[in-house]
């Protein structure tokens, strides 16, 4: 069964089919605070994506990009003092994200384009527009007339004449139609601008953000433009997969397609998938609301598997609401994962496992399991059903494990290995076996005895702290006193 997908563009389940490599955009982050449960919710999804490409053969090329320009990140400068230019708000949240995109254990893309560095990219496609009639320039400013591409409305449904204003309400005198978005804006970030998005008080300077030349004067590239050339500047003019969350469909996805196709004369993507929105409190999950959970907070709080876990409990293009009872159900179904894991791995690295043991039962619900996950998978990324196939095996592994030895170290094998290829590999969950829990137990009480002997030290007990050292070294743990403090290594 090949992988099928919901594509916005025309609202359908279509057969997902690529020539080689796939090529997979998703749009990123605006860096201008760090990231909440609700942006990584996209970020799990196109993952997962990526994932399961490459587990059914595809080579992806993943590019997500980062918007380090943008009047949001303008208003917070001088908001602390290091702080001083736009750029350094940018570094501080891009530092963020990545660190969070880590701790979720994703893939990492093969680049994470910035717009601070794609400027010449920008400025060339803007010209380009303009010169075949797409765009004008209006007083520095340079807008795309959405009348002159007659696809335009075809992502989001809707026909031209019913079009919103987009832009600012200073851009509209500028203006051919109201419905015109611009490239390139003249001159920084207005007042209006950054005092509207402003956590702190500005005081009698307002800043203005980072400027470029360009043929129609100092400016900054408009928001839309900036993901067209980031995305033909690293995989080319038409993509496999475009994603990102459904609030994007319009105007910025519809903006993307008008642009990059006016300039290429080729299609932009040939599937866009959108993900919903997180919710809290019955409200989507927002910074600028104040409804949102970090990453680091709930990481620290939830661990990452039971985060993922929550995340596949919900199907990626509808809404997903956090609550005490959608997590209480992901930390049921990591339990039980992680649990049978390790009976399972405990079992198999026992003597009772023998080679001559046979356990058709167990056998079968190994196959079941990864015929089922694939089904899943390949139904629109089900990932609750492909869930559900992992926790069919544990039922089927509990049972053999609680039966009399001799085990069936062939069905134990092969059980271990789907729960580490599927829902290690695939849903990126982070099993471990018992001894490398052990290890990770042992360290953190080895950090905790050089604590005591470092407080020991402190209050002049420097017996007692000879004893703590040499306890260690009787035990296996070598302890090396240096500036730093005192580190140590098993041996």
């Amino acid at each position: 069964m090949s992988l099928v997908v919901t594509d916005t563009l025309g609202d359908e389940r279509v057969e997902f089919t690529a020539d080689g490599d796939v090529t997979l955009y998703v749009c990123g982050l605006t860096v201008s605070d760090d990231p909440h449960l609700g942006h990584a919710r996209l970020w799990f999804h196109a993952d997962v994506l990526h994932r399961w490409l490459e587990h059914v053969g595809y080579d992806v090329r993943h590019v997500e990009n980062v918007t380090d320009v943008n009047e949001k990140i303008t208003a917070r400068v001088g908001e602390r003092d290091e702080w001083a230019a736009e750029r350094d708000v940018a570094e501080t949240f891009t530092a963020s994200v990545f660190d969070a995109m880590r701790g979720l254990n994703l893939k990492r893309a093969e680049v994470y384009p910035r717009v601070t560095e794609h400027v010449p990219e920008i400025i060339d496609l803007v010209e380009t527009l303009v010169e075949k009639g797409y765009a004008y320039e209006s007083n520095g400013s340079v807008y795309f007339d959405v009348t002159s591409f007659e696809e335009y409305g075809k992502l989001s449904n809707q026909e031209l004449d019913a079009l919103e204003a987009q832009g600012e309400p200073d851009e509209r005198s500028e203006k051919r139609n109201p419905s015109d978005f611009a490239l390139w804006k003249a001159d920084g970030v207005s007042e209006t601008a950054a005092r509207e998005h402003a956590k702190h008080d500005h005081g009698a300077e307002t800043p203005d953000g980072e400027t470029w030349e360009s043929p129609w004067g100092e400016g900054r590239p408009g928001w839309h433009v900036e993901c067209s050339a980031m995305s033909t500047t690293h995989l080319g003019d038409t993509l496999d997969i475009h994603m990102g969350g459904r609030d994007l469909v319009f105007p910025h996805h519809e903006n993307e397609i008008a642009q990059s196709e006016a300039a290429t004369g080729e299609t932009f993507a040939r599937h866009w998938l959108h993900v919903g929105l997180l919710e809290m409190d019955g409200e989507k999950m927002s910074s600028s609301i104040g409804n949102f959970w970090t990453v680091p907070d709930a990481l620290e709080e939830l661990g990452v598997n039971v985060v993922r876990t929550f995340y596949a409990g919900a199907a990626y293009r509808s809404e997903q609401a956090l609550t005490e009872e959608t997590i209480a159900e992901a930390e049921e179904r990591w339990e039980r994962l992680s649990r049978t894991y390790d009976r399972a791995v405990d079992a198999l690295d026992s003597t009772d496992a023998r080679a001559k043991a046979e356990d058709e039962q167990l056998r079968g619900a190994v196959d079941d399991a990864r015929e089922d996950f694939a089904a899943a998978m390949n139904d629109d990324l089900n990932l609750r059903e492909a869930t559900a196939a992992l926790l069919d095996l544990t039922d089927a592994v509990n049972r053999h494990v609680d039966s009399e030895p001799p085990h069936d170290y062939r069905a134990l094998r092969e059980a271990v290995e789907a729960f580490e290829e599927l829902g290690g590999d695939v849903l990126g969950l982070q099993f471990e076996s018992p001894s490398d829990g052990d290890v990770d137990l042992a360290g953190e009480l080895v950090e905790l005895i050089l604590d005591v002997r470092e407080t020991e030290r402190e209050a002049g007990n420097y017996e007692r702290a000879d004893e703590l050292r040499d306890a260690l070294r009787e035990v296996g743990v070598e302890i090396e006193d240096g500036p730093d403090g005192a580190t140590y290594r098993f041996e």
